[in-house]
């Protein structure tokens, strides 16, 4: 008699996720360019703006190069983007495999956070490859801090992108609300300026955003001399958490009825 090997619940569901993140490295990088491109393009970008941002200031932005001022506003900020982006679509994208009973839309919101989260980090060590070469100087007085906040805007990123992902269950235009949010992000969240360089009256009309907070700590933990006038990292930390929360309780309440819609 054939024994049957029974396996725990926590063994499918991390082979579930590990065969989800192996579907979406195949579909997300079946283009000629591949994984190279999600490499190459925000190191353009980082290169054109810290460019233009150097004729003005000289290369150096409030004490530190301005190479690392514009990396870690960018890197920050596309990070936020490009997950809130991927998990939008998580639930909707991989529709057919919830036919199998094993498979949840949850395994597949974890496996593409961390698909995002790996191609950050292959990213961040192209960049340091890179100033390495420049001869740029590089500077990371508190690594914990540094990380501790990518890592509060990828859970930020995650939990914003499962809320558009239910929704877009139900209103399917949501995509388009998604859009017009995400975009000017870039052009509020300290990526091309210090908040030093805002009047201090507009201060309260901009420090509402989190993302803010964290790009101003990062600099901030890279480059004491930097400062973290007008921040408070404790702000980010309670807004990632109830935006967190919130997230899963909304995903506990809806997940049924959101993929029976699909």
């Amino acid at each position: 008699m054939a024994l049957v090997n029974k396996r725990s619940t926590l063994l499918v569901w991390r082979d579930v996720i590990f065969a989800i993140f192996l579907r979406e490295i195949r579909s997300k990088f079946n283009d000629k360019l591949g994984i190279s491109w999600s490499v190459v393009s925000p190191l353009i970008f980082i290169l054109i703006l810290t460019l233009m941002r150097s004729t003005v200031d000289g290369g150096t932005t409030h004490t530190m190069p301005t190479f690392f001022f514009m990396v870690y506003g960018i890197m920050l900020v596309q990070f936020f983007i490009t997950t809130v982006s991927s998990i939008s679509g998580a639930i909707n994208s991989n529709k057919s495999l919830f036919a199998f009973r094993q498979v949840q839309p949850i395994s597949s919101i974890i496996a593409i956070a961390g698909l995002e989260l790996l191609s950050r980090v292959f990213v961040a060590l192209v960049i340091i490859i890179i100033a390495y070469f420049m001869k740029v100087e590089l500077a990371v007085h508190n690594p914990i801090g540094i990380i501790s906040t990518f890592i509060l805007i990828w859970i930020l990123g995650t939990s914003v992108g499962m809320l558009f992902a239910l929704t877009r269950c139900y209103i399917p235009e949501v995509d388009k609300l998604r859009t017009l949010i995400l975009r000017p992000l870039l052009f509020i969240s300290a990526v091309f300026f210090s908040l030093r360089d805002v009047p201090q009256e507009m201060w309260k009309y901009m420090t509402w955003n989190p993302i803010l907070h964290a790009v101003e700590y990062t600099r901030y933990y890279a480059y004491p001399t930097y400062g973290n006038v007008g921040v408070d990292i404790y702000y980010l930390g309670f807004s990632t958490l109830i935006i967190f929360f919130f997230s899963l309780c909304c995903y506990h309440a809806l997940w049924k009825s959101a993929i029976s819609r699909l």
